[in-house]
């Protein structure tokens, strides 16, 4: 996740959207005092290779300016408040305080979560051998989708952020944010995390109707707010 001061947005990181790819993206605008929060190794080597910003500021510390006024909240005496990879805005909120929360432009991305869940299955296993989807289904993994995904974005069953990017739409999505805030610059998407799912597979073609209604079920909060249809389309090569 990324809170820059210098532009006043708040960027929440879902999983399996292009997230890290973006928060790379976003990385090329922030300035000393912004908060960016770790990601990969991998991927780190990329924001490196592109010039931008590493992690930063992430962890309280004395005389940390910003950050000393989120020291306590929540937590023992000997704790640091840490921001995190794929935080909650419910966390993010309370430990920048309610002007700063109210000031800035919150944004996330979400995507059809069927093709998040076939997305994650490829990723998760991509150094194996694969299971079968319906026993995914089933998995920590799966659910884990939840807690990264519209659980980042929400607070109290209620939509926390200004806006929700498409992931389906993204380079339209992000140009509207650069016009927003006002940056120097496109935001220019780099290619993090792909290339692991093949021949542009949906759910469709790993599942039976009735694993594809229990995957609905499960996110039925999900495809309600944002008005997805039980089956999601193609995969662009965007994937990630």
């Amino acid at each position: 996740m990324i809170i820059s001061h210098a532009w006043k947005f708040i960027f929440l990181k879902t999983n399996k959207t292009a997230g890290t790819s973006v928060e790379i993206a976003l990385s090329k605008f922030c300035g000393p005092d912004d908060i960016i929060t770790p990601i990969s190794q991998r991927d780190e080597r990329l924001r490196r290779r592109l010039g931008y910003r590493g992690p930063q500021n992430f962890c309280a510390r004395p005389g940390g300016g910003f950050l000393d006024r989120c020291a306590g909240v929540g937590l023992g005496p000997l704790k640091r408040p840490r921001f995190y990879n794929h935080m909650p805005a419910k966390k993010v909120r309370a430990y920048v305080g309610e002007q700063v929360w109210a000031d800035y432009l919150k944004f996330c991305i979400e995507r059809h979560p069927l093709d998040r869940l076939v997305s994650m299955y490829f990723w998760r296993y991509r150094n194996g051998k694969r299971p079968p989807f319906p026993e995914f289904l089933e998995s920590r993994e799966a659910r884990k989708l939840k807690r990264k995904g519209i659980d980042v974005y929400t607070i109290d069953r209620q939509v926390a952020v200004d806006r929700i990017c498409r992931f389906e739409n993204l380079h339209d999505e992000m140009a509207r944010i650069a016009e927003i805030l006002g940056l120097p610059g496109d935001i220019e998407i780099p290619r993090a995390k792909n290339g692991f799912r093949k021949d542009n597979v949906r759910i469709h073609d790993l599942a039976g109707q009735e694993e594809i209604e229990q995957a609905a079920r499960m996110f039925r909060d999900e495809c309600r707010l944002l008005g997805y249809s039980v089956e999601p389309a193609r995969p662009s090569s965007e994937e990630a």
